[in-house]
């Protein structure tokens, strides 16, 4: 793939991609109950995903999420203080400052999209924000271009299978 197609690429959102595409296949990453009800997500690689990335880059985005998730959750002396002083201002802090939790859901954000611009949307893979999913699942959609797209991919002998895992 051309450095031109990757740039081209990196400037699509989803919706564009869906545009360029007639089958769009999605895949969803379930929460890891297994230690409770804190936000973690399965690292189980799904099958579906095996012939465009591969699970180094997948295990790296869970692996992360899961990582900031729980730094997020973790009680510590700067959240006790935060709540403490919130409820003595009768939570007017909130109107001038996020608190912990929101800085690290823009994190969150600020990452998942730095990876769909560099890893995923070059393979034809859209990862989407977990909060947009009520933090129940990661949903992973799998945009496959039309033929008339991969018509002209091929004239150009850029075809879409080199999008996939090498």
């Amino acid at each position: 793939m051309s450095k031109n197609n990757i740039k081209e690429m990196k400037c699509l959102n989803s919706d564009q991609m869906r545009a360029n595409s007639t089958t769009v296949k999605k895949v969803f990453i379930q929460r890891d109950y297994s230690d409770g009800t804190d936000v973690k997500f399965q690292m189980k690689f799904p099958q579906e995903l095996e012939e465009y990335i591969d699970r180094q880059s997948f295990e790296q985005l869970i692996d992360t999420l899961n990582t900031i998730y729980s730094d997020a959750e973790t009680m510590n002396g700067r959240t006790c203080c935060e709540s403490c002083f919130a409820c003595f201002s009768a939570y007017l802090t909130y109107i001038c400052f996020d608190t912990y939790y929101d800085k690290c859901l823009k994190r969150i954000s600020a990452f998942i999209d730095e990876q769909n611009d560099t890893i995923w949307k070059p393979r034809n893979l859209y990862v989407t924000d977990p909060i947009e999913r009520g933090l129940r699942v990661i949903e992973i959609v799998i945009f496959e271009p039309t033929a008339d797209h991969q018509n002209a991919d091929n004239s150009n002998a850029n075809s879409v299978t080199n999008n996939r895992k090498p």
